[in-house]
């Protein structure tokens, strides 16, 4: 199964792609991560990747699209893959779509559209608190941690992201709203794409989404 998930930051992409991944038995594939990883590890793509970022410019398509080739290319991304941040344009969708077709011919089996009302992602990552060693995302709401500050799953200190501030997610909401009505547009008309209402309750959009993905896995 091949899955891309589309949502603004706060619309669940991460949570519901961990989910997805775990009960599918194929990995969630973070561009996000994988940068990270690659700045790291001084690869190649990764120094590219780091000049660009350095320079205040947007990662290039092609460092990207090379980045997401080696990735697939891994043994656990045979049997498929979810990818949360990518495709983020429609030159990138353009170029997914390349690396699929040079390969086995496969193509994307749905494009999963987490739809949320910017108020609500304001307030969400309000509450955000993340696990400052394993990555876990918990809620203060709707998922707090069960002991205030500490990471339910390794114990480490929870931290609170300087771009989860309601001005600057506003601001990355704008952003994401340009580059991304032109990619809906696009899958929309291949017709993959699948639109999920992400107000609710957690449990009640994964569910939605499950359906969605249940005929293809």
């Amino acid at each position: 199964m091949r899955v891309v998930l589309l949502g603004p930051p706060g619309s669940g992409k991460g949570t519901h792609g961990n989910g997805l991944s775990a009960e599918l038995h194929v990995p969630l594939i973070s561009t996000g991560d994988i940068l990270r990883q690659a700045i790291a590890e001084e690869t190649r793509l990764g120094m590219a990747a780091q000049a660009d970022v350095k320079a205040g410019r947007l990662v290039a398509d092609e460092t990207v699209l090379g980045l997401i080739e080696t990735r697939l290319g891994l043994g656990d991304a045979v049997n498929g893959f979810l990818l949360d941040g990518f495709p983020r344009t429609v030159a990138q969708a353009d170029g997914l779509a390349g690396l699929l077709q040079a390969g086995v011919a496969k193509s994307l089996d749905h494009v999963v559209n987490l739809v949320v009302s910017a108020e609500t992602v304001v307030n969400r990552l309000r509450d955000r608190w993340l696990c400052s060693s394993c990555g876990a995302i918990y809620n203060l709401r709707s998922k707090p941690p069960k002991v205030a500050g500490q990471c339910d799953l390794c114990g480490s200190a929870l931290k609170q992201r300087a771009d989860d501030e309601p001005a600057t997610v506003r601001a990355r909401l704008e952003v994401y709203d340009r580059e991304t009505a032109p990619l809906v547009a696009y899958y929309a008309k291949r017709g993959v794409l699948r639109n999920v209402d992400a107000a609710g309750p957690a449990e009640q959009v994964y569910g939605a989404i499950r359906r969605i993905l249940r005929p293809a896995a």
